[in-house]
């Protein structure tokens, strides 16, 4: 994230992501310090339930079906299925929190569909 973006968000806003060791690390935390950037807390090996995932899927699967056979196409097929994305599929994924939450308290913190 540049500086000049920083500025631009929102003033109470919280940085989502996963417990996975790279956004855990030394350096990742001091960067979000130092740049003043509020990271919400999860707890770690929980459920992801970051809709940002669906979306890595759709394009797996993109790419599953594509079978590309080089670096390049692999690229392309990345870069075309992340354009056709459409703001409804986002919001749809965002809209579905309240639910995916109460899965997850209802599954006791176990797997769900999500």
């Amino acid at each position: 994230i540049k500086q000049s973006h920083l500025e631009d968000m929102p003033l109470k806003w919280l940085f989502q992501q996963d417990n996975d060791p790279k956004h855990t690390s030394k350096r990742a935390k001091s960067w979000f310090q130092t740049n003043k950037i509020n990271v919400m807390e999860w707890p770690a090996q929980s459920p992801d339930l970051n809709p940002i995932e669906n979306l890595w899927g759709d394009i797996k699967n993109a790419v599953s079906e594509a079978k590309p056979r080089n670096v390049n196409e692999l690229w392309n097929v990345v870069k075309e299925s992340w354009s056709v994305i459409t703001a409804e599929r986002c919001h749809k994924l965002v809209d579905s929190m309240p639910h995916r939450c109460e899965a997850v308290i209802k599954n006791c913190g176990h797997t769900t569909k999500y």
